[in-house]
């Protein structure tokens, strides 16, 4: 009983009735309505700050533009320039050329018959009348035997015909007085008259067969000189086609071709000058042959011979430089460069290459005139690297701008730098 009365004290009710909140107490504020308040007013004065961080960058840059454009304005570069020089009364132009022999010669075979010697190769140095080559010929001496007897024969013929001339002449000269008294009859003196100038006319004929017969003679006796190969001047053998045994034939056209010599003692040097270098060549100009493959030598030798005429194709002249060559350093056929000291016909100025400024206008430099940059047109004839040669627009003596800026204009103020001179090497 008394476990069942705690029970019921125990057990709460199910809803318990609200609380009145006492009158005086006041409900507190969320803290959400006052921050809002506060980002507003920041994101605001930031906005502010931007906008005057922007106009004083804008004016910032406004007066450094104003006073760049100033400062450009007002300045004036520091350039370098150089003198424009004329240019020497010698011209130098280097050309490729290449070497021949001064004098080459083919020997044929000029008597048929089979080489019985050969004293000579290829590379032996001969000099003028030295015995190549020795053809024999058997029947060829049969024949200047045969025409040595027939010779014989004619003179014999000439001399007979001769007697008898002189037999008829001398018959002649006895009965013409008897004719003219009438002692002979009129018909022997005309045979004695006409058998004198019948021998007469056979001793012509005699005398002309012998004369045919010695020509003949000659021809064979030559032909026999044929038989030894002589060198027809100082030289060297760079050809050999025959040997012992070979056998030759001596044809105007088709004759057996046997050596080649060539005189190496001087060098021909050939040379194509183009037509702008041309003007002022002639024989006596002064020249230097370069080999590559001979370092550190020149070979000099003057102009002997020009064509006189340029190759239209090409427009080149062909110029020869006779070289001496005692030593024989020198060998035909070789490439070369070949220094020619050209006698100048036309003035001309030197301008360094940086002072080419080249536009839409054609080539032009900037000359320095009292301190003022002057542009001027010139033309360029020939252009070696790190100079060119002009032929109008300057002067020698001015002074031109060495890379000039591109925003340089005409007129602009210029001041020229002192150069600095290069260090001495010691030593």
């Amino acid at each position: 009983m008394n476990e069942v009365v705690r029970l019921k004290r125990q057990r709460k009710p199910a809803v318990e009735p609200a609380r009145e909140a006492p009158p005086s107490e006041e409900r507190p504020r969320t803290p959400r309505g006052r921050g809002g308040r506060w980002l507003g007013v920041g994101a605001l004065l930031a906005l502010f700050a931007g906008l005057a961080f922007g106009a004083w960058r804008y004016e910032t840059q406004q007066h450094e533009a104003i006073a760049t454009a100033e400062r450009h304005a007002d300045f004036v570069p520091n350039l370098r320039v150089a003198t424009v020089k004329a240019s020497d009364s010698t011209m130098l132009v280097t050309l490729p050329g290449t070497t021949s022999a001064f004098t080459q010669a083919n020997i044929f075979a000029r008597a048929s018959g089979y080489i019985d010697k050969r004293n000579v190769d290829i590379g032996d140095h001969v000099k003028e009348g030295q015995l190549l080559a020795q053809i024999t010929a058997p029947e060829l001496d049969h024949q200047i035997a045969q025409a040595e007897a027939t010779l014989g024969q004619t003179e014999a013929a000439l001399r007979q015909n001769q007697a008898n001339a002189d037999l008829s002449s001398a018959t002649w000269q006895r009965d013409k007085p008897l004719v003219e008294k009438g002692w002979v009859t009129l018909q022997q003196g005309d045979v004695d008259r006409l058998g004198l100038q019948a021998q007469q006319a056979a001793v012509g004929v005699a005398q002309s067969n012998i004369a045919a017969q010695q020509a003949q003679l000659s021809v064979l006796r030559q032909r026999k000189d044929y038989q030894s190969v002589v060198a027809p001047f100082d030289g060297v053998i760079t050809q050999r086609n025959i040997d012992v045994g070979s056998l030759v034939q001596a044809d105007a056209t088709s004759g057996t071709f046997m050596f080649t010599i060539m005189q190496d003692n001087v060098i021909r040097t050939q040379v194509y000058v183009p037509q702008d270098e041309a003007f002022g060549l002639g024989p006596g100009v002064d020249a230097v042959v370069r080999v590559p493959e001979i370092p550190g030598r020149t070979f000099p030798g003057k102009v002997t011979r020009i064509a006189d005429a340029l190759q239209p194709g090409t427009r080149t002249l062909l110029t020869e430089i006779d070289v001496p060559n005692p030593d024989g350093a020198l060998d035909p056929g070789i490439y070369c460069t070949v220094e020619l000291h050209i006698p100048r016909k036309v003035p001309s100025l030197i301008v360094p290459a940086d002072a080419i400024i080249f536009n839409a206008d054609g080539l032009h430099v900037a000359v320095l005139e009292n301190g003022t940059a002057h542009f001027r047109k010139v033309t360029v004839t020939r252009d070696f690297g790190t100079s060119v040669e002009v032929s109008d627009g300057l002067k020698a003596g001015d002074q031109v701008i060495l890379n000039p800026p591109v925003d340089l204009a005409d007129g602009s103020k210029v001041q020229a730098r002192a150069e600095t001179p290069p260090p001495e090497k010691k030593g």
